[in-house]
Parts: structure tokens; C-alpha cells; sequence
């Protein structure tokens, strides 16, 4: 049995993408969230899960915070995937702030947390999410000039369109957490 597992849930595909590049760059099992039974993450010594962001909360993340106390004492490594531009501390905040509703405290201190940029092919999305996508633009083409961010603009740019931000190279930093690790925790 392999010693890491990655598990995502992806409506669009971007966090299938990043769950693929990091099973395939440390070697782990990977699982669809839905293809999976809670039980099996206990043959693992290191859980990563990996979610898009929707409405400001995690796709799927309920998996990792209803079953905690079994995974608790394991090294739990999550990931988001999303529109957001990561570089931008204001971003990494709403998304921490989002994962901090849905998860007990202890998990937030105890796993490390990763966010990715995803993609989206607007002609692809459901008609909830292209509503909701309208009215935000909405939202942002109605502020003055003067108050629009680099984001607003980028997303008004980019309305309507398939736009992808995914990058490989993103994972770097992940994958190296988690050698660092095993390095220091030989089974």
C-alpha cells in the first residue's frame, strides 16, 4: 500500500488537473472524493485533499473535516483551486477564511494548506454558476473607476471567456512539504 493518497472533488476539471500533477509527482494513490470510502484514508500516512472553490467554500472538503479524528495523528496537506489570483493576500484570507467555517480548528493548525489557480470555460458552466458569474461582474463594473483592484479588472477582462491559470510548476512547494516530511518520518 502506498503512504500518501491525494483525493479531490473538481466540477470543471482544474482541481482534477492539480490532483493528478501532484499524485503523479510523489507517486500516490489518487481518488475522485466520491470514489472513495472514509475508512480508507486510514491506510495512508499522509491524506491530501484538494477542492474547488464555489461560493467561497471548499467542493467536497466535509470528507476530511466529518472524518478528522480518524485522520488527526496523519500529515494532512489541503488544497484549493480557484479563480482567485493567489499572489494576492487578500485572496489567500477569504479562501483561509472560508476553509476555517468549514473545518474544527485543530485541523486548520495541524494541516498544511495550499491555493492554486484553476481555469473556467464560461460556456461550460452550469447556468447557477454563469448567474452567479453575471452578477458579480455586475457588481464590479458598477464600481467606480478609482475603487476597482487589478482583480476587478482582470475579471472584467476576462468575463465570459475560457480563461486558464493553471501552472505545473505551482506545486513545487507542496511537493517539497511533503518530502521534507517523510524525510524526517521514515515509516
Amino acid at each position: 500500500m502506498n503512504e500518501v493518497v491525494v483525493i479531490y472533488q473538481s466540477k470543471y476539471g482544474a482541481a482534477k488537473k492539480y490532483a493528478e500533477w501532484i499524485a503523479e509527482a510523489l507517486g500516490a494513490d489518487l481518488f475522485e472524493r466520491r470514489k472513495i470510502a472514509p475508512e480508507k484514508m486510514m491506510e495512508y500516512d499522509t491524506v491530501i485533499y484538494g477542492g474547488g472553490i464555489y461560493a467561497g467554500g471548499i467542493a467536497g472538503i466535509s470528507l476530511i473535516g466529518k472524518n478528522y479524528e480518524r485522520i488527526k495523528g496523519k500529515n494532512i496537506i489541503l488544497f484549493t483551486c480557484g479563480l482567485a489570483n493567489t499572489k494576492v493576500e487578500e485572496n489567500v484570507k477569504h479562501i483561509r477564511e472560508g476553509m476555517e467555517k468549514a473545518l474544527p480548528k485543530e485541523l486548520m493548525k495541524q494541516a498544511k494548506l495550499y491555493h492554486f489557480r484553476g481555469y473556467m470555460d464560461y460556456s461550460k458552466l452550469t447556468s447557477v454558476h454563469k448567474l452567479m458569474m453575471k452578477m458579480m461582474n455586475n457588481m464590479i463594473v458598477k464600481k467606480p473607476e478609482n475603487e476597482k483592484t487589478s482583480e476587478d479588472r482582470e475579471f472584467i477582462a476576462t468575463y465570459g471567456k475560457a480563461v486558464d491559470f493553471t501552472d505545473q510548476s505551482s506545486i513545487g512547494e507542496l511537493v517539497e512539504q511533503y518530502k521534507k516530511y517523510h524525510k524526517v518520518n521514515p515509516n
